[in-house]
């Protein structure tokens, strides 16, 4: 299997150099570039094609987020996942929603961010559990119900639509799990999760894995 090519996007040097250190001490990681500021990344993004940039918001001359929406528009193939000092919800949903696969605090670097660098490479979203929980109690009380009805009905029938084994599934690949991790989880194989989880985006209308989460949060179903 072929490293996981990874591009450094932060403007404290300490930190890269720190997450350089853990990273390539990783034999399936393989550290392609580091960035100190917005531009730099979208270049060496461009010039390198790595397998996930490793971003964070607050940089200068291109903030993060303007950062992600060019990567989205200009390097699909590429996945952003956002390692930021901001606790914060809302920080959280905008990632999600300009496509994001990923969001993982400073502070917890370490072992978890291995984790969300591999679930991230295997197609998942890497979120941590407790701020699953967040957005879930976010997203129940920040939405006036009289707005959503309509909608929300059409996606709770397309979710009672999914099998049993489709809604599990679904609701483990909201939670950030990898489809390997997923399969040992339910005793499948990974070619069976695979087609799992295409047939249940086909029937919830979702085409991308944020959309996918940003669902789950709404029907609350990351439990």
């Amino acid at each position: 299997m072929s490293a996981i090519r990874v591009l450094l996007a932060d403007d404290h040097p300490v930190l890269r150099a720190g997450l350089s250190a853990l990273l390539s001490a990783e034999p399936e990681i393989e550290v392609v570039g580091e960035a100190d500021d917005g531009l730099d990344c979208m270049e060496l993004a461009a010039k390198l094609r790595p397998d996930i940039i490793l971003l964070d918001i607050n940089m200068p001359r291109c903030g993060g987020f303007e950062a992600l929406d060019r990567i989205r528009d200009e390097l699909p193939d590429t996945r952003v996942l956002v390692l930021t000092m901001h606790d914060d919800v809302g920080y959280l949903r905008r990632v999600l929603a300009a496509g994001g696969s990923g969001y993982i605090l400073k502070q917890a670097a370490g072992a978890e961010l291995l984790t969300a660098l591999h679930t991230v490479s295997d197609g998942g979203v890497f979120i941590h559990p407790h701020h699953a929980q967040l957005l879930a109690t976010d997203a129940r009380t920040s939405v006036p119900a009289d707005s959503v009805d309509d909608a929300a009905n059409g996606d709770e029938r397309r979710y009672r639509s999914l099998s049993d084994r489709e809604a599990e599934v679904f609701r483990l690949v909201a939670l950030g799990h990898s489809n390997g991790e997923i399969a040992d989880m339910m005793f499948l194989s990974v070619k069976t999760i695979e087609t799992y989880k295409s047939r249940l985006m086909k029937k919830l209308g979702v085409d991308s894995r944020a959309a996918l989460v940003r669902l789950a949060l709404e029907l609350d179903v990351l439990k």
